[in-house]
């Protein structure tokens, strides 16, 4: 047959379960019922807005405001994809395993790190967005401190304290935890991670996903992405309010080609294809704090 839908949409799920599992950014995304795909590339994503107070009149009673609501259209940018193939000599179940450990690698190694350092790049490059002075962290680095100012700055801004979450590289990690007394003991030892701070979680990232650029290769003589030496600087945490921003991820259904089909070789096709692309709203970007570090990744 020339495209195996059974077979795409038993593999589908596994790739959009292992995506979500292993995305740091992936509570971000749009959820179905705010957003409405008009083709391939291109989504509507709901958003409103209202006026505000008005004085009370005696006589007149109230003003009338407004409420209003609309799709707005966005173009995702990122239409990534590859072809893998699977010799004929495997049978359908053992193909069927083949591809799902395929499938289960491919999107934690390869597909998730570049869409979280697509995103956080995008993002800190963003208009209206506050930054921090840039700085290198050492060991004795203050992180609290810088921390605690950033929620001050954001705090004046109206950024709600609730939803919002601090990523945060293992770097600067290392040195915040190193500069917070802390020890739970229990039967297993002790542990000193630090999960939230004042209530904010604090997700870790690893330094290849955070950075303030990266370059997406085009698959002509490398694939996959890679950080710009001279041009890109480590991020040290950024705050993240979800209002902030617009994500969307749309992974196509594999297209799977039996090798009787298959025209480059005796072998199973497994095609795949993702669209994805992240958004700041202008009026809310200061739900972004960045600090990044002053030395670039050279």
């Amino acid at each position: 047959m020339a495209n195996n839908i059974v077979l795409a949409q038993k593999f589908q799920p596994l790739l959009d379960e292992v995506y979500k599992r292993e995305s740091l950014t992936s509570i971000f995304d749009v959820t179905a019922a705010r957003m409405n795909f008009v083709g391939a590339d291109t989504v509507q994503v709901f958003k409103s807005d209202m006026d505000g107070l008005a004085d009370y009149g005696r006589n007149s009673g109230f003003k009338s405001g407004s409420v209003t609501g609309a799709w707005e259209t966005f173009k995702l940018s990122q239409d990534r994809g590859v072809s893998f193939m699977v010799d004929r000599m495997d049978n359908e179940e053992t193909l069927g395993m083949a591809f799902g450990t395929l499938a289960g690698e491919f999107i934690r190694t390869k597909v998730v790190p570049e869409l979280d350092a697509y995103r956080f790049s995008k993002l800190a490059g963003a208009t209206g967005i506050t930054k921090a002075t840039a700085a290198d962290i050492a060991a004795d680095t203050d992180v609290a401190a810088m921390i605690d100012a950033a929620l001050a700055e954001m705090g004046d801004n109206e950024v709600p304290r609730e939803g919002l979450v601090c990523f945060m590289s293992e770097k600067t990690y290392s040195a915040f935890k190193g500069n917070i007394t802390r020890y739970l003991a229990n039967e297993n030892g002790v542990n000193r991670e630090i999960n939230s701070y004042n209530g904010i979680p604090i997700v870790r990232v690893p330094k290849n996903r955070f950075n303030t650029g990266i370059t997406l290769n085009d698959g002509e003589s490398k694939f996959g992405y890679e950080i710009p030496k001279t041009t890109s600087f480590p991020i040290n945490f950024m705050l993240i309010h979800p209002s902030a921003v617009t994500q969307v991820t749309k992974h196509a259904l594999p297209r799977i080609f039996d090798p009787d089909t298959n025209q480059k070789a005796d072998a199973w096709q497994f095609d795949y294809r993702v669209y994805h692309d992240i958004f700041t709203f202008e009026k809310k970007a200061n739900g972004i704090y960045l600090s990044a570090a002053a030395t670039a990744n050279a």
